[in-house]
């Protein structure tokens, strides 16, 4: 059985089935309402049933209370419907809205796809999520050494485990750890989320993404964030790397190609071969002659950014506000 449920005061709505909870179908439709441990032990998603039944599932006595629940609240990762619903939420679709959490997490795959990329997952402990935009990035803290930051690379919505590409920079020291010494199983502790990359819902501009090496990762979280939610605009993907051996993940891009319309532009710049050659931004300049109505988001080196930058606005009409980016630089040895 399916039921409809109506958030106020956006007046989104959504399908939910039975056996769902409401923030569970809102993630899955795209709707972000606030949320931390989705065990109902912490209270953050609490919120008003303005219309219909729930049943209020395993929320826990000390967060949501009889008296809680005779005037109408309920914690929206334990409520499942009994009928269509209103409800009433705040959604959230800035980084502002988002609380910056530190936490433990434990080293649960790793996955090396490129010669010198690594694809690591880590697990939260049983009773936290961390919420967060698509496009953000955590820190990973170290004692007595200074944060790293990485992006995650899985969408808000597929949250079990939070996905992160790390590259191995010559003269990183924890990148040397992640490539020599860590394992499966190590404890590590994070704080995030953190940054204002993530995609602007709320703009109808197509989309132009430039990423170099691992700038992949938070583009990644974007496109399937916009797949996710149904979002119906142009979209470029170009893709600068060096050599072709470190194009990775190349079935999940060209499925987005074929089954979404995103097209795909890799680009190589240390090596001879078939496609696109020299600097990805470089390949955008020579594909677009108007950038006045397009937004860009760009993520990797430092140096590919400020090129983008630079030349899409004075070269390309690109609004300046309309330049969304994400700078990469590493911690190198002291």
């Amino acid at each position: 059985m399916s039921f409809k449920t109506t958030i106020q005061p956006s007046k989104h709505s959504f399908p939910i089935a039975a056996d769902e909870t409401i923030l569970e179908a809102a993630l899955e439709h795209g709707y972000v309402m606030p949320y931390s441990c989705r065990n109902g032990a912490c209270g953050v998603c609490k919120g008003k049933v303005l219309e219909g039944k729930v049943d209020y599932g395993d929320a826990q006595a000390y967060t949501l209370s009889e008296a809680d629940k005779a005037a109408g609240l309920a914690l929206f990762c334990c409520a499942k419907p009994l009928s269509d619903l209103v409800i009433e939420s705040h959604e959230v679709s800035r980084a502002q809205d988002i609380p910056v959490k530190m936490l433990p997490c434990r080293v649960e795959k790793m996955h090396k796809v490129a010669d010198d990329v690594m694809v690591i997952t880590l697990k939260l402990p049983a009773n936290e999520r961390l919420q967060f935009l698509a496009g953000q990035y955590i820190e990973i803290l170290q004692k007595d050494d200074k944060p790293r930051a990485f992006s995650l690379a899985n969408a808000p919505h597929d949250d079990a485990v939070l996905e992160l590409h790390i590259r191995n920079i010559a003269g990183g020291t924890f990148t040397h750890h992640v490539f020599n010494t860590m394992k499966e199983r190590d404890i590590m502790r994070i704080k995030g989320p953190l940054g204002s990359f993530f995609l602007r819902e709320d703009s109808d501009k197509p989309i132009v993404f430039v990423a170099s090496g691992t700038g992949f990762a938070p583009v990644k979280a974007i496109i399937e964030h916009a797949i996710k939610i149904g979002f119906k605009r142009e979209m470029h993907f170009y893709w600068g790397v060096r050599k072709a051996a470190d194009l990775y993940m190349l079935d999940k891009i060209q499925g987005w190609e074929s089954e979404h319309g995103i097209k795909f532009t890799p680009v190589i710049s240390d090596e001879q071969w078939s496609g696109r050659s020299g600097f990805v931004h470089q390949a955008v300049l020579e594909d677009f002659k108007d950038l006045s109505k397009y937004a860009v988001y760009a993520c990797g080196a430092p140096v590919v950014v400020e090129a983008a930058h630079r030349d899409f606005t004075t070269q390309r009409g690109l609004p300046n506000e309309a330049f969304y980016s994400d700078a990469f630089t590493f911690v190198p040895k002291t």
